[in-house]
């Protein structure tokens, strides 16, 4: 059998290593186009050993671009924003670590300090900016100190109530009572927020547990039979809702038989208080 450089023609090695040869100068080629520089002002900078300020910032951002448009598909971006009362606990915890009991001690009067300004803008009612400093204090107060994070937590959550959704106070409320469960203050706002939305079975086990705990209060002890009876009403009203859609859909099902659901009567047994259907067709 001949070669291919016998017959003219080129062998399969050879047609291979030439289509290796066009694809690695290919891939050298994209690499160039690809590659970063930085600008000569950036390297100047770093060359005399400043830190890069403005001028870093573009550089940055420059190499982000050259990478992005080297990319086959756009990667859809995300906000890195993140809201308002937004703590890191992980972050916290991770930072928790390496602090000092000193260094505790001091973070925690820092946190004291942008509580009692919480404080005084609340009271002058600039709710937002109570909020975003009390959220300071939050980011700033160690994980240690669960009972000053509960005050914080509590107190953010009155300044939501005026400012934001209840259902954010109502959260806020909460985490205060996951750090100190028995911090009544706490209980008090998240059961007045609960009426507040409707919530009123919750509403309800708020203020049986602050009965409980103080039966000699009159005032709990008032909101615990107000709320029972919202309750019962609300539920009385439910089930006529409930009965009344299921008389409709009766008599819908009976209709084509020339009958309703008043041809039907349940009679309740007084020995057995078990029920019977007792079946009059004259009903009207």
């Amino acid at each position: 059998m001949s070669n291919g450089t016998e017959t003219g023609l080129k062998s399969n090695e050879e047609i291979i290593e030439e289509l290796t040869k066009d694809l690695e100068s290919s891939c050298l080629q994209a690499d160039e186009n690809c590659t970063s520089t930085e600008p000569t002002s950036a390297k100047s900078d770093a060359s005399n050993g400043d830190a890069p300020t403005e001028v870093g910032a573009h550089v940055e951002e420059t190499n982000v671009k050259n990478e992005d448009s080297c990319k086959s598909q756009a990667q859809p971006s995300e906000s890195a924003d993140s809201p308002i009362d937004f703590v890191d606990e992980e972050l916290l915890k991770d930072r928790e670590i390496g602090l000092t009991e000193d260094e505790k001690e001091s973070l925690k009067n820092e946190a004291e300090k942008l509580k009692n300004e919480g404080n005084e803008l609340f009271k002058n009612e600039e709710y937002l900016e109570a909020i975003l400093t009390y959220t300071k204090a939050l980011q700033a107060c160690p994980l240690a100190y669960s009972n000053d994070r509960a005050v914080l937590y509590a107190n953010r959550g009155a300044a939501k109530a005026k400012y934001m959704d209840k259902k954010s106070a109502i959260a806020d409320c909460t985490k205060a009572l996951e750090l100190n469960p028995t911090y009544e203050k706490a209980m008090i706002r998240r059961g007045q927020l609960y009426k507040e939305t409707d919530k009123l079975d919750d509403a309800l086990r708020e203020y049986k547990q602050l009965n409980s705990l103080h039966p000699e209060n009159a005032e709990w002890e008032n909101e615990v039979r107000q709320l029972t009876q919202l309750v019962e009403e609300r539920n009385a009203k439910l089930k006529a809702e409930m009965l009344g859609k299921l008389k409709d859909f009766g008599n819908m099902v009976l209709k084509p038989f020339g009958l309703s659901t008043n041809n039907f009567e349940l009679q309740k047994d007084p020995n057995s208080d078990s029920y019977s259907v007792k079946f009059n067709r004259n009903a009207s």
